[in-house]
C-alpha cells in the first residue's frame, strides 16, 4: 500500500523518526514519507541538514542500500511503457484494469518500489528535473550512489534488459506478415538478428570481464548503434509501405511494439557509454529519470490511442484522399460535369423522398420502419454511386483528406500558402455547384412525382405528412440543426468506412485473389475474373460506404423513437425534396414566413452537413499526418485574404494564374490506385 500519512510531516521530523538509529527494516514507508516531505522544503536545507547530521546521514545511506539490495530493475526497463499485448483492444482493456485495480507486483523488484513510494510518478519526475543540477549531484554523492551506474550488478541488469528486448523484438520482426511490409530488406541481412548477436556477444564478454566499460568510440557501441538505427529504418519503411500494401491492426500494433523495444535498447546502451568522469553521475541520474519516466506512462490510455490509431487513420485518409481528388474541379468543363453528376443524384434523391414518405404509411413496428427506410436510403445511395452521379455532402469527408495530404506534403511557405488558397477556392466552388445540382433537381423531381401520384390516385398523398415536413424545416421549432449535424457525423463515418475498406482490400490482396482464383477462372473464364477484380478494386469501398451511410440515415429516427429520444437526420438534398412535398401537401397555401424560413433552413442544413463532416474529417486527417491546427493559422489567414480579393472564384470557375501550380500540387501528392497496388 502507499503511505498517505506522509504529507503532514516535515523532512527533519521524518529523518529523526526513522534514522536517528540504524534502521534495519525493509519497509518502504520511511522512504515514501521522506520523498513526500522534501517536496515541501527548500532542497538546499535538506542538503545542509544531511551535512550537519553525519549520524543520520550514515543511517539513511545504510537504509537506502538495504532496501535496494537484491532488487532487480530489469522489469522497469523491459515492461514499463511498452505495449504488452499484440492487439489494440486487449491492450486497452489491460490498461483500464490496471488503472482501476493496479496489478499485484513482485515485492522484491524496483518496479514494486517505484509503485509504492511514488504517489504521482509524473509529478515526482518533474520535481527531480526542476532541482538544481549541482544540488542533485551533491545529494547523490552524500548518499554514495553518484557512481552506481558503474556497479557490476547495475551493468548486468542493463545488459540483461537489452538482451530480453532483443529476443522479443527479433521474434516479432521475423513474423511473415511483418517481413512482407518491408520487402526492401529481403536481399540484406536482417538487422534484428545482427543486433541480437551483438548484444549476446556483449553479455558473454561481461561474464568474463564484469568491469567492461563502453565509450562512444568503442566498436561494440558503434555496432549496436548502427543495428538499432537499421532496425528503426526497417519499421519506418514498413509503415511507409503501408500505403502500398495496406496494414492490419495487428501488424500496426506489432510494428509499434518493435519500434518501442528497439528505441528502448538504444536508450539503455547509451547509459553504458562513459567517456569521462563527468559522464558517470550524468548516466546514474539518467537511469533514475528513465525508470520514473517509463513508469509514469505505463498505463497511459491517451498515448495508446494516439500511437495505435494514428497509422490506421493515416491509411484511411490516404485512401479517401484518392477518392477526394476526383471531387475538386479545376476548369469550366469539370465544373459543369460536377453539376450534371450532382443533378443526377438530385433526381434519385427526389424519388427517395417520396418513397420514404410512402413507407411511413405502412403499418409496422419501429424496427420494421427502420429496415424500410434504411433499405430505401442504402439502395438509393448505391445507385447514385454506381451510375456515376454524386451526392454533394459525400464530398467533404473525401476532400478534407485530399486537402490535408496536399498541405502536409507542400511545405508552409508564403508562396505555397497562396497556391493552397487557390486550391481551396476550387474545392469550395466544387462543393457549391454540387449543392446547387442536388437541390435544383431534388425539389422539382419530388414535386413531379407527388403530382403524378395525385393525378393517378386522385388523392394528395402528402397532405397528412405536410405539417411535419414543414415543421422539420423550422430551426426554431425543431432540432433541424442538431439533426443536420448528426447527418454530417454519418457522412464522416461513411468516409472512414470507405478508407478502411480500401485499406483492407489492399492489405488482404482481395483484387489479386479474385483475379487468380482458380474456381472463378474455371467456371467463368480468366477474362471474367480479371474484370471482376478490377470492378471490385474500383467500386467495392464505395458500395459498402454508401450502403452503410444509407443504413445510418434510415435507422436513426426509428431507433431514436424506440428509445424515446428525439433523434433524426436532416440532409440538404432530402430537405429540398421534403420541402416540395410539404408545399404540395398544403396546396401551396403557406404564408411567406413559412416559405422563406423553410427555404433558408434547407441551406442551413447543407451548411451543417458540410461543416460537421468536413471538420471531423480534417481533424482526423490532420491528426494522422501529425499536423498542428495552430501551425496552419497562417494558411487560414491566407485563404481569407484570397477570398476577399477573389470572391467569385469560390463560386464560379474563373481562370487563375495558379491553375497550373495547383494542378501540379494535386498530381504530385495524390497517388493513383494503380500506383499503390
Amino acid at each position: 500500500m502507499k503511505f498517505l500519512s506522509s504529507s503532514t510531516k516535515n523532512f527533519e521530523s521524518v529523518l529523526k523518526k526513522y534514522f536517528s538509529f540504524k534502521n534495519e527494516t525493509l519497509s518502504l514507508e520511511p522512504f515514501a514519507e521522506f520523498l513526500e516531505s522534501i517536496k515541501k522544503a527548500d532542497f538546499t536545507d535538506v542538503l545542509n541538514y544531511f551535512k550537519a547530521n553525519p549520524t543520520i546521514t550514515h543511517h539513511f545511506k545504510y537504509y537506502i542500500s538495504n532496501i535496494f539490495e537484491g532488487r532487480p530493475f530489469n522489469l522497469s526497463l523491459t515492461e514499463a511503457n511498452i505495449l504488452s499485448e499484440n492487439a489494440f483492444f486487449p491492450e486497452l482493456k489491460k490498461r483500464i484494469l490496471n488503472k482501476v485495480l493496479p496489478p499485484v507486483e513482485n515485492e522484491k523488484t524496483v518496479w514494486y518500489m517505484v509503485d509504492n513510494i511514488s504517489f504521482r510518478p509524473k509529478k515526482d519526475l518533474e520535481y527531480l528535473h526542476n532541482l538544481p543540477e549541482n544540488e542533485m549531484d551533491e545529494f547523490l554523492e552524500i548518499l554514495g550512489i553518484s557512481d552506481f551506474i558503474q556497479k557490476p550488478k547495475v551493468k548486468r541488469e542493463l545488459i540483461f534488459s537489452m538482451n530480453i528486448l532483443s529476443w522479443r523484438v527479433t521474434g516479432m520482426a521475423l513474423d511473415v506478415e511483418v517481413v512482407r511490409m518491408a520487402p526492401e530488406y529481403r536481399n540484406f541481412d536482417n538487422p534484428f538478428l545482427a543486433l541480437q548477436k551483438e548484444l549476446e556477444t556483449l553479455a558473454e564478454e561481461f561474464k568474463i570481464n564484469p568491469d567492461i566499460q563502453l565509450t562512444s568510440k568503442d566498436s561494440r557501441y558503434k555496432q549496436i548503434k548502427i543495428y538499432t538505427e537499421q532496425c528503426l529504418d526497417f519499421v519506418n519503411i514498413a509503415f511507409k509501405n503501408s500505403s502500398k500494401y495496406g496494414i492490419s491492426g495487428k501488424i500496426n500494433q506489432a510494428l509499434l511494439k518493435i519500434r518501442q523495444q528497439t528505441q528502448r535498447i538504444y536508450e539503455i546502451v547509451q547509459l553504458l557509454v562513459i567517456d569521462n568522469d563527468a559522464d558517470v553521475i550524468i548516466r546514474s541520474k539518467q537511469l533514475m529519470f528513465n525508470i520514473l519516466s517509463y513508469k509514469s506512462h505505463k498505463n497511459n490510455i491517451s498515448e495508446l490511442f494516439n500511437d495505435s490509431t494514428r497509422m490506421i487513420s493515416h491509411l484511411i485518409t490516404n485512401h479517401t484522399a484518392e477518392t477526394g481528388s476526383h471531387y475538386i474541379t479545376s476548369n469550366r468543363k469539370q465544373y459543369m460535369k460536377m453539376f450534371y453528376k450532382a443533378s443526377g443524384g438530385g433526381i434519385i434523391v427526389g424519388a427517395l423522398c417520396v418513397l420514404k414518405m410512402l413507407y411511413g404509411f405502412m403499418p409496422g413496428s419501429d424496427f420494421f420502419h427502420a429496415f424500410l427506410y434504411s433499405l430505401n436510403y442504402a439502395m438509393g445511395f448505391v445507385m447514385i454511386y454506381l451510375m456515376g452521379f454524386t451526392l454533394a455532402t459525400k464530398q467533404p469527408a473525401m476532400t478534407a483528406a485530399t486537402m490535408t495530404k496536399v498541405l502536409s506534403e507542400q511545405g508552409n511557405s508564403k508562396r505555397n500558402n497562396t497556391e493552397f488558397a487557390d486550391l481551396v477556392s476550387k474545392l469550395f466552388r466544387s462543393q457549391f455547384i454540387a449543392f446547387v445540382g442536388n437541390v435544383l433537381l431534388a425539389f422539382p423531381v419530388a414535386m413531379a412525382i407527388i403530382y403524378g401520384l395525385d393525378v393517378f390516385f386522385s388523392q394528395n398523398l402528402a397532405v397528412e405528412k405536410s405539417e411535419k415536413l414543414l415543421r422539420d424545416l423550422d430551426p426554431f421549432n425543431s432540432k433541424a440543426i442538431l439533426h443536420a449535424s448528426i447527418a454530417g457525423f454519418y457522412l464522416f463515418i461513411s468516409g472512414i468506412i470507405s478508407g478502411n475498406i480500401g485499406n483492407n482490400s489492399i492489405f488482404f490482396q482481395i483484387p489479386d485473389r479474385i483475379a487468380k482464383n482458380q474456381s472463378i477462372k474455371r467456371v467463368f473464364g480468366a477474362k471474367f475474373a480479371k474484370s471482376l477484380s478490377k470492378y471490385y478494386a474500383k467500386n467495392w469501398a464505395g458500395i459498402v460506404s454508401n450502403f452503410w451511410f444509407g443504413v445510418f440515415l434510415g435507422a436513426t429516427a426509428p431507433i431514436g423513437l424506440f428509445f424515446g429520444l428525439d433523434l433524426d437526420i436532416r440532409h440538404i438534398t432530402f430537405a429540398a425534396g421534403n420541402f416540395a412535398l410539404g408545399l404540395y401537401g398544403k396546396d401551396f397555401s403557406v404564408d411567406s414566413y413559412t416559405f422563406w424560413l423553410a427555404l433558408l433552413t434547407v441551406f442551413i442544413i447543407g451548411f451543417f452537413n458540410f461543416l460537421v463532416s468536413f471538420s471531423l474529417s480534417m481533424f482526423l486527417a490532420f491528426r494522422s499526418r501529425k499536423l498542428n491546427f495552430g501551425e496552419v493559422s497562417e494558411i487560414y489567414r491566407e485563404i481569407f485574404k484570397y477570398f476577399l480579393k477573389n470572391p467569385l472564384k469560390f463560386f464560379i470557375p474563373l481562370r487563375s494564374t495558379f491553375d497550373h501550380k495547383t494542378s501540379n500540387m494535386m498530381q504530385n501528392t495524390i497517388p493513383t490506385k494503380s500506383e499503390d497496388q
